[in-house]
């Protein structure tokens, strides 16, 4: 008996080690400067007609003619469409809707659970969801459709020019009956979290839009896990939002396509059902618990010093899982760590990962924090990993309009080729991109300030998004 527990003491003591072992121990973090930073990132994406409320001031307005070109092969009597708006995703200068529309649930959802802790920044959150639920609108404002995509990626990702300068054709993609995409149809539904139209449209015609619109979301934004955990996960929101019974049967029919529990992001949803349904109050109770359950076993397969880890660490610290762009893992699962901690405490339950490990909740807020200090510095290089963050940070981003000379500095149009000697100089980025967290190290914990390593250098709305609640819980929080 005092074997079992000693055993069990010393595996916890290991694993709160592994997190922090190669860190800055004593490095202190302002995690409110940070918040605000990870909001205003927003900012600096957006495409459109700036208001006058605009803080990232080099930025100046863009894409005012998107919707006016259709891809007119596949619908050659679609009339011309509003998609004046929404976020550039990364550092080019495509609106990728699906990945998009991934940003805005989560930054919807880190209002949910974490707005009381936002203060002043509060209204820039919802100001950054609002940028994005309004194009939202415009991209589902035609029957029968829905927009996936606005620009031509292959185009796009063959030039170097700011967003502001942009002369390749802005084609607006769509899915349709005939062409269904029932991923980025339900994350849309998800992100609004109240058009029970574009959820019953995806449900309808399924079938993935990689299928439907090939080349121009493929390899970009390849739905690799399929389109059934968007179609749970809309409806997993809109039952939330509604509470209509409706939802409810839907999830029950479909949970069975929701298998890969250890996945969550842009592509993959799963565990990010579990969590969200395991604590929707007016849910059966027999659901929640399996929900719990799911959830519980994704958790286990995260903390490092549980049995049945499926995860990486560096050695310093960081939580690494295949693909490219790391950070938005950690950041992603930092958020979901710490909504499940909640739902544990408010449970009063333990998390048990085998019969002879638990973790109480706040094991999980300690591992997600020790990712939010890795990014913000407490690594082997001190460095931290969001742009305008603290002492050291990324200079040389791969972001188009970062690395190019703003029009306040330089009012000439710099045509696409024209871009190539930004990408190629070795000065830092002129314009600073404050807030954005890149791609981050590798797994030995180094980094290459490099525009042309974009796995590592690039940012993204899907990195920062989670993060803002994550960030926001800290903030008030700073000891737990």
């Amino acid at each position: 008996m005092g074997m079992g527990f000693m055993q069990r003491l010393v595996i916890i003591v290991i694993g709160s080690l592994l997190c922090v072992t190669g860190t800055s121990l004593g490095l202190k973090h302002n995690y409110g400067d940070a918040l605000t930073k990870s909001i205003l990132f927003f900012e600096g994406q957006r495409s459109g007609k700036l208001p006058p409320t605009q803080r990232m001031t080099w930025r100046k307005d863009s894409g005012l003619q998107d919707g006016f070109q259709v891809n007119h092969t596949l619908f050659p009597a679609f009339p011309q469409v509003d998609l004046v708006g929404g976020y550039y995703d990364a550092g080019d200068n495509i609106k990728f809707n699906f990945p998009m529309a991934f940003s805005t649930t989560m930054l919807a959802w880190s209002v949910i659970e974490f707005g009381k802790f936002m203060g002043p920044d509060l209204d820039h959150a919802v100001d950054a969801i609002g940028w994005a639920t309004d194009y939202f609108l415009k991209a589902t404002s035609v029957p029968g459709f829905v927009f996936a995509e606005v620009g031509d990626p292959i185009f796009d990702h063959n030039c170097w020019e700011r967003p502001e300068d942009m002369d390749q054709p802005r084609i607006g993609f769509a899915v349709s009956k005939d062409h269904p995409g029932s991923e980025v149809s339900a994350e849309i539904a998800a992100a609004l979290a109240a058009s029970s139209i574009v959820f019953d449209f995806a449900d309808k015609y399924r079938g993935s839009y990689s299928g439907s619109l090939g080349s121009m979301v493929c390899p970009f934004y390849c739905d690799f896990g399929g389109y059934q955990d968007e179609l749970v996960w809309g409806a997993a929101w809109l039952l939330k939002a509604t509470k209509l019974p409706y939802y409810e049967n839907y999830i029950d029919q479909n949970i069975q396509n929701v298998k890969n529990i250890g996945e969550f992001g842009w592509d993959s949803k799963d565990a990010g059902i579990n969590v969200l349904l395991s604590e929707v109050k007016h849910i059966k109770s027999s659901y929640s618990m399996s929900f719990m359950a799911s959830a519980d076993k994704f958790v286990c397969a995260v903390l490092p010093e549980s049995p049945s880890v499926s995860v990486s660490y560096s050695k310093g610290g960081l939580l690494f899982k295949p693909g490219g762009s790391n950070m938005q893992h950690a950041t992603a699962t930092s958020f979901l760590l710490l909504v499940h901690a909640s739902h544990l405490y408010k449970a009063k339950r333990r998390l048990h990962c085998g019969a002879n490990f638990f973790a109480y909740p706040s094991r999980l807020r300690k591992l997600a924090k020790s990712q939010v200090d890795y990014i913000l510095g407490s690594n082997p290089l001190n460095m931290s990993y969001m742009v305008g963050y603290g002492p050291k940070f990324p200079l040389r981003i791969h972001h188009r309009a970062s690395s190019l000379p703003s029009l306040v500095n330089y009012r000439s149009q710099v045509h696409c080729k024209e871009g190539s000697t930004y990408f190629e100089s070795q000065n830092p980025n002129p314009n600073l991109l404050v807030g954005a967290v890149v791609g981050g190290p590798d797994i030995n914990d180094s980094y290459e300030d490099s525009r042309a390593d974009f796995v590592h250098s690039e940012p993204t709305t899907y990195i920062n998004a989670p993060l803002v609640g994550v960030l926001a819980h800290f903030n008030i929080h700073h000891h737990k």
